[in-house]
């Protein structure tokens, strides 16, 4: 007896969902030519900051509420929470503001300036958590939030969320392997894991002999927001310890460095992490003969003016 499937229309919100997936990714590779330069091997990097809300952690964030909204767990009458030290919480804000979707944050207090400005701009309402605690501190104040009233929220859970390493499986490494075919080697910091576990799975599908290089912070104290020392953190759900063929460590020293480097040879203005990918992938184009290295760049400097300043002012005299 042959059966019917029945296809359900998507709901008017989630078709508005649909329309702001032109503004996600599709983010141009930068080549290094001035800051690195060696014989038969080439050095690139995703300006991530070129898309909506300004940072990488658009594709996770518009993934996270697109998949949610079409669920029916999300909608314009239930409130989006979440843990962030900043731009994925700045992705929520913005997709939420389009779509009319309220959002709460539980957001570090040592968080920037420039971030909380952004964040109260967009209308989202933010609970400050312990700057002690990082993160880890505001992940669990998010979830006594919504343990107390599981009906007003909808607890997207970044670290714990598959949607979030799936964005960059299905965007970001399809991207960077049609840009760079010739790629050898990615390198990404690790922060909820999201980039590097996505990212890092599809190229191994795509070609398995690209070899994936995972970086975090020398130490537990460091000035790289977003990164974590997994040694001494909470471990995101998501993350999968077996994925990095090598993995490196970068000091908060060191990607300073590389911003004053950045911003003299190839006159960009990096955010900390983004200068720590991109001392993480120069170390590793340092020791190869032959090939091509690729890492992103999540975020810009706009979100850190008063650091950069400062280092780009030392930097001048």
């Amino acid at each position: 007896m042959e059966t019917l499937s029945v296809v359900f229309p998507m709901s008017e919100l989630a078709v508005r969902a649909r329309s702001i997936e032109r503004k996600i990714g599709h983010t141009p590779l930068h080549e290094f030519r001035n800051l690195f330069s060696k014989k038969k091997v080439r050095l690139f990097a995703k300006k991530e900051w070129l898309q909506l809300s300004g940072s990488v952690k658009a594709r996770a964030g518009y993934n996270i509420i697109r998949k949610a909204i079409e669920t029916g767990e999300l909608s314009e009458h239930r409130t989006l929470l979440d843990a962030t030290s900043g731009n994925t919480g700045i992705a929520y804000g913005s997709i939420g503001q389009q779509l009319g979707i309220p959002v709460t944050l539980c957001l570090p207090e040592n968080a920037s300036a420039e971030r909380k400005e952004i964040l109260q701009r967009l209308g989202v309402k933010i609970i400050f958590t312990s700057k002690y605690e990082g993160t880890d501190g505001s992940q669990q104040v998010a979830r006594e939030t919504a343990a107390k009233n599981p009906s007003a929220y909808f607890y997207a859970d970044q670290y714990k969320n598959d949607n979030n390493w799936k964005a960059h499986y299905f965007t970001t490494a399809p991207e960077i392997f049609e840009a760079a075919p010739s790629i050898t080697h990615f390198v990404a910091g690790l922060g909820t894991t999201g980039t590097f576990v996505g990212t890092g799975r599809k190229l191994k599908k795509l070609n398995q002999s690209i070899q994936l290089v995972s970086l975090q912070p020398d130490s537990a104290l460091h000035g790289l927001e977003g990164w974590k020392h997994l040694e001494t953190a909470v471990v995101p759900a998501i993350f999968d310890d077996q994925l990095a063929d090598e993995n490196l460590e970068v000091s908060t020293e060191e990607a300073y460095e590389l911003i004053k480097a950045a911003f003299k040879y190839e006159n960009l203005i990096l955010s900390p992490s983004s200068a720590a990918n991109l001392a993480g992938a120069i170390r590793v184009a340092e020791k190869i003969d032959e090939g091509t290295v690729v890492t992103v760049l999540p975020d810009n400097g706009d979100k850190y003016s008063e650091v950069i300043n400062k280092i780009l002012n030392y930097a001048r005299h």
